[in-house]
């Protein structure tokens, strides 16, 4: 990777995956990555705010959501949903 182009700050890598994806015109959907119990919905919450602060789409929350209780993994559904609907979380 340029050194020139990016920080080692979360939202600036992001950002450089944006950037590699034609500028943005094909969208960025991260991964949340696996399973880690009690810690899935706070990592799900600040990956999801990084990733919409810096142009992406959206995240993919398969094994957090679906290898815990259906309460938990709906509890961590609805807040990725409600970190995208949010107008507040803007562009970093």
């Amino acid at each position: 990777m340029y050194t020139e182009l990016t920080t080692e700050h979360p939202i600036d890598l992001c950002r450089y995956q944006v950037a590699n994806n034609y500028m943005g015109r094909v969208g960025l959907i991260n991964s949340g990555g696996e399973s880690h119990g009690a810690s899935d919905l706070k990592d799900a919450v600040i990956t999801a705010v990084i990733n919409k602060r810096a142009g992406g789409m959206g995240l993919i929350s398969g094994r957090k959501a679906f290898q815990c209780p259906m309460k938990d993994g709906v509890e961590l559904l609805h807040s990725i949903q409600d970190i995208y609907l949010n107008k507040d979380i803007t562009i970093a």
